[in-house]
């Protein structure tokens, strides 16, 4: 057995991490494939169901695969007080439960999922303020000449204004890290 030369390893570690490169970007383009979002929303829906079960609430769980995303959401036919209280205040118990059921997802498939939970249409609700938010930024902005700062949101409530804004035909920006993560709406150029 002979041992090879130090630029004959190096050639053969570029080589293997070209393969888990390409791989990675496989796997990426795998993950939005209908089939494997509609078995991250079964996996999804199954551990919500659970969670349902164990807290003894009622509720029907509906999943949609759409734009390359799974959407679950819980409904019931009545106003419940028990999933209200799974949004929580500005939807801080929703966003904490939708990282759990995310979590699961990756658990049980190995694949990191970008699923969107609503609960009783908070986030319906939730985006038609967001677009209010966001042409009141506008409208500032087109007053005064000076970039607006929002307050601090998630990511899904930022790209909700990022679209609305871009619609209005304005510029934003996210600025910031981790939960002092913002927009800042300025005009176009």
């Amino acid at each position: 057995m002979t041992a090879e030369s130090p630029a004959v390893e190096e050639l053969d570690d570029e080589r293997n991490s070209e393969v888990v490169d390409d791989n990675a970007g496989l796997a990426d383009a795998e993950a939005s494939t209908p089939s494997r979002l509609e078995e991250e929303g079964d996996v999804a829906a199954d551990y919500l169901e659970e969670l349902l079960d164990i807290a003894d609430i009622d509720g029907d769980i509906d999943i949609e695969v759409r734009n390359g995303r799974t959407y679950i959401s819980i409904v019931t036919d009545d106003q419940s007080e028990a999933l209200s209280n799974l949004v929580g205040r500005e939807g801080q118990v929703l966003e904490a439960l939708q990282e759990l059921t995310r979590l699961n997802v990756l658990s049980a498939t190995g694949h990191r999922s970008r699923l969107v939970l609503d609960i009783t249409g908070y986030r319906e609700d939730r985006a038609g303020v967001l677009q209010q938010i966001a042409q009141d930024a506008v409208q500032k902005v087109k007053d005064t000449g000076e970039a607006v700062a929002l307050k601090p949101m998630g990511a899904y409530e930022r790209k909700i204004v990022h679209d609305a804004v871009a619609d209005l035909g304005f510029v934003s920006e996210s600025e910031g890290e981790g939960t002092a993560r913002h927009i800042v709406v300025t005009a176009a150029d």
